[in-house]
C-alpha cells in the first residue's frame, strides 16, 4: 500500500510587523501597524498588516490608515519596507530548503514543502517541524506556524489553526474530524461572496458543506467551483507542489539511519538523492549550473558546500560526481557527525538544444 504524502505548510506570523519588531526590539509588545501610504496626504493609504496587539483594536489588513488611527491613535505606524522583508524571507526560505527537497513558495512569507521521503510517519513529521521552527527562531529571530497534513489544502488550514507560533499535525485518518467543526471561511479560496451564499443555504461549517449533494453545489456555483467545494469539504486534494519558474533550485534531503561521518555510508545516500534530483530535472526538461551538498549535523545547523560549473549540465553523472567530491571536501573541513544530508542543483536553465557537460 502506498504511503500517504506528508506535506508541510509554513506560514510566518504577522511577518512584516514581526520583521520590524526584530529590527527595533523597543516596539515589541506594542500595537504595530504596517502601512502602504498613497502619498496624497499624511494618513492616506491602507493597512498592509498588523501584529496581534494591534488586531485586538480591530486594526487589520485592508482598512484605511485613517480608520486604523481612530481605532488606536497610540499604535506604532510604519511604512512597508520590502527591502528588509525580502532579505529576511530569503534567509527563511534558505533554512526551509535545508529540510525540504521540494518547495512551493506561495508568497514572501509562506511555502509548502513535501517531506514524504524525509520522514517515516506523521509523528516524525511533528519532530521535523519543531526542528524547522526552532532553527528559524534561533537564526532569524522570528516565529512561524506550521501545518502538517496529507495534502496542501489541509496543511494550509492546519497552519492557521493555532497561530501564532503554532504546530498542528493532521494525520490521514484525522482529516474529516479536523475539518468538520471549522467555519466555512477556513477553506482557502472561499471568499466573502461564496461564504455569504453558503450561509444563506444554512451552511456554516465545513462539515455542513460536506453533506450537500454535489449537484446542488454545481447548480449554485458552476461545475468547476462546485466540484472543488465538494472535494475540499472532505479534505481531498491531489494538487502537486509546483516549483515556480525562478525558484532556481531542485533538491532532495534524507535522514541518515544513524548519525555518522562515514563517507562510504554518506556516499550511498548521495547516489539515491542524486537520482531523485535527476528525475526531477528530466521531468521539467531543465539543466543546471551549480551543485550543492547539504549537511545537517547533530547540532541541527544546516551547512552547504557548492560548486558552479563552467557550462550547464543535465546528466546524472555530473550530479553524482560533484556531490561526492563536495561531501568529501566538507567532511575534511568540518569534522562533524551528520544527521541529514542533501543534494541540490541550482541556477536552473531551460534546455534549448545547448551542449552540456553530459554531452561530451
Amino acid at each position: 500500500m502506498q504511503s500517504p504524502r506528508i506535506i508541510i505548510h509554513m506560514d510566518m506570523d504577522y511577518f512584516f510587523a514581526q520583521c520590524e519588531e526584530k529590527k527595533d526590539p523597543a516596539i515589541k509588545g506594542k500595537p504595530v501597524v504596517i502601512c502602504v501610504y498613497s502619498g496624497r496626504s499624511k494618513d492616506s493609504g491602507a493597512v498592509s498588516t498588523s501584529n496581534y496587539e494591534a488586531r485586538k483594536f480591530g486594526i487589520k489588513a485592508g482598512i484605511p490608515i485613517s480608520m486604523a488611527k481612530k481605532l488606536n491613535p497610540d499604535a506604532i505606524f510604519l511604512p512597508v519596507n520590502m527591502e528588509l522583508y525580502r532579505k529576511v524571507s530569503l534567509e527563511i526560505m534558505g533554512i526551509l530548503r535545508g529540510y525540504c527537497g521540494d518547495i512551493e513558495q506561495k508568497s514572501i512569507d509562506e511555502a509548502f514543502c513535501d517531506i514524504t521521503g524525509n520522514v517515516d510517519d506523521f509523528d516524525e513529521a511533528r519532530t521535523y517541524s519543531l526542528m524547522i521552527k526552532k532553527e528559524i527562531r534561533e537564526k532569524v529571530g522570528l516565529t512561524c506556524s506550521i501545518g502538517v497534513a496529507p495534502n496542501k489544502l489541509v496543511a494550509k488550514i492546519a497552519s492557521d489553526f493555532q497561530k501564532p507560533d503554532g504546530l498542528t499535525v493532521v494525520k490521514p485518518e484525522e482529516v474529516r474530524g479536523f475539518l468538520t467543526a471549522l467555519e466555512i471561511k477556513a477553506l482557502p479560496g472561499v471568499g466573502s461572496k461564496t461564504g455569504q451564499r453558503l450561509n444563506e443555504m444554512n451552511i456554516r461549517t465545513i462539515g455542513d458543506l460536506s453533506t450537500l449533494p454535489g449537484d446542488v453545489l454545481i447548480r449554485e456555483f458552476g461545475k468547476a467551483r462546485g466540484e472543488w467545494l465538494k472535494q475540499a469539504s472532505k479534505g481531498i486534494d491531489d494538487s502537486p507542489l509546483e516549483e515556480h519558474e525562478g525558484s532556481g533550485q531542485i533538491g532532495r534531503i534524507a535522514t541518515l539511519k544513524e548519525d555518522t561521518d562515514d563517507l562510504s555510508i554518506i556516499s550511498e545516500v548521495i547516489n539515491s538523492l542524486s537520482a531523485d534530483v535527476y528525475r526531477k530535472l528530466t521531468d521539467r526538461k531543465i539543466g543546471f549550473r551549480s551543485i550543492a551538498f547539504i549537511a545537517i549535523a547533530t547540532d541541527l545547523k544546516t551547512r552547504a558546500k557548492s560548486h558552479t560549473l563552467s557550462v550547464p549540465a543535465k546528466d546524472l553523472d555530473t550530479i553524482k560526481s560533484n556531490a561526492h567530491e563536495l561531501a568529501k571536501q566538507f567532511l575534511v573541513e568540518n569534522p562533524v557527525r551528520l544527521r541529514r544530508i542533501g543534494v541540490r542543483v541550482g541556477n536552473l536553465v531551460k534546455e534549448k538544444g545547448q551542449m552540456t557537460l553530459g554531452d561530451f
